[in-house]
């Protein structure tokens, strides 16, 4: 091969201006699609950390009690049916320690925590909102959420008479780690509410959140919202987020609960992920296209260029298959050589978007990362193009007749 890669090193130097003009057509290209790509992954990271964030990947909860319909029976009078609702409350899962057991040895899941939730009020002073009561066990809702990154002041603790509060709740109510604030569930006064001490405040990514979410122990909570050993939901993690429809699907098959995954309840945002994803293959089909025609146009036209010497080489002995590895030793010489600089170029926009593109708050919006692994399948996909590309040039420049060629 070394006759052939020295010849196709020449015929490229020859026409350098050609050669120039398609290596960094192919760079802008390599460089685009890997820039894309790491910034629609990281738009959907960004996305999918801030949805989910502060929520589970898959809630399993007692099912909901179905309306009857019963029908008045009444002599010389027609028959009325009315709709009879169940009165709502907060209900409970049975035997809740033996359903996380279950769940937990169902694949796909890597974390389940017990909750009690429900509404209540919290007051400081003058101050009332209205809040959702979470009781949970820290240590196991520590791997649902990971509240852990969300600590913004105080310490992770929850022990008897104490709380962890949104940091929209604690500048609402005008209080701050160490202060005490009450929680009434709102069928009593202020006074006969439990008084609580906050020992952290919490970033939950999401306002209206942070501005009602209270944590309590999973036992105070339990009995503040008159559950006493029970539990309102599950909570769920599994290993990969897009497939929390199949886990929930086999979870449910474990236990009679209406049981929910984060797909199912934010269908919408999942379809504009899938478009996302739509879009950059989209555009990485059509680059590779553009490139792969660029290719072989600039080696179409060398076939043209070096009828003569293609003659003279067949003449002196080179065979057909040299004739077509010369050509074929371009096309792949300059998807390599253009995918390296349009790698480089790719960490290097990614490094200005980060820099010079800021939020609100002076921060980088999301992280841009460009991976390894991602570098190294732009750069053998343009040489893979390249390759191709430059099938019908070698072919064309393989078929030439000698005696013809020496006389074009």
């Amino acid at each position: 091969m070394r006759f052939e890669l020295l010849l196709a090193l020449r015929f490229l130097r020859e026409g350098r201006t050609q050669s120039a003009l398609i290596v960094g057509g192919v760079m802008v290209g390599v460089a685009v699609v890997v820039f894309i790509s790491a910034l629609v992954t990281g738009l959907q990271a960004n996305t999918i950390n801030r949805t989910l964030g502060a929520q589970a990947h898959i809630v399993a909860k007692p099912i909901e009690p179905v309306a009857r319909i019963q029908v008045n029976e009444s002599a010389g009078t027609a028959n009325i049916a009315t709709l009879q609702v169940a009165p709502r409350k907060v209900r409970s899962i049975d035997n809740w320690q033996q359903v996380i057991s279950a769940y937990e040895d169902v694949p796909g899941v890597v974390a389940v925590s017990p909750m009690a939730s429900g509404a209540a009020i919290a007051i400081r002073g003058e101050g009332r909102n209205a809040v959702t009561v979470f009781g949970v066990d820290l240590p196991r809702y520590d791997r649902i959420v990971d509240l852990s990154n969300k600590l913004v002041t105080g310490k992770l603790r929850l022990e008897a008479g104490e709380v962890l509060v949104g940091t929209e709740l604690a500048h609402d109510l005008g209080a701050s780690v160490g202060d005490r604030i009450t929680i009434s569930n709102g069928s009593a006064s202020a006074n006969d509410g439990d008084r609580f001490q906050i020992v952290g405040t919490l970033d939950l990514g999401n306002r209206d959140l942070s501005r009602r979410a209270v944590y309590l122990p999973l036992h105070v909570a339990q009995n503040f919202l008159g559950l006493p050993g029970g539990v309102t939901s599950i909570d769920l993690r599994v290993r990969d987020v897009f497939d929390a429809d199949n886990v929930a699907r086999n979870v449910s098959r474990v236990t009679p609960l209406t049981v929910e995954s984060w797909m199912s309840s934010n269908s919408q945002l999942l379809s504009a992920l899938n478009a996302q994803s739509a879009s950059t293959v989209t555009i990485r089909v059509f680059v590779s296209i553009v490139v792969m025609l660029g290719i072989a146009s600039v080696l179409v036209v060398a076939v043209v260029q070096k009828t003569r010497e293609i003659g003279i080489l067949r003449a002196m002995g080179a065979s057909r298959g040299q004739m077509l590895r010369v050509f074929l030793l371009q096309g792949s010489l300059v998807g390599l050589v253009g995918s390296i600089l349009g790698a480089l170029l790719s960490m290097l926009m990614a490094f200005l978007f980060s820099t010079l593109v800021r939020g609100a708050d002076g921060n980088a919006l999301f992280p841009i990362v460009v991976t390894w692994s991602l570098l190294l399948y732009a750069c053998i996909t343009a040489t893979v193009c390249g390759v191709f590309a430059a099938i019908a040039p070698a072919r064309r420049a393989a078929r030439l007749d000698p005696a013809l060629a020496m006389r074009a």
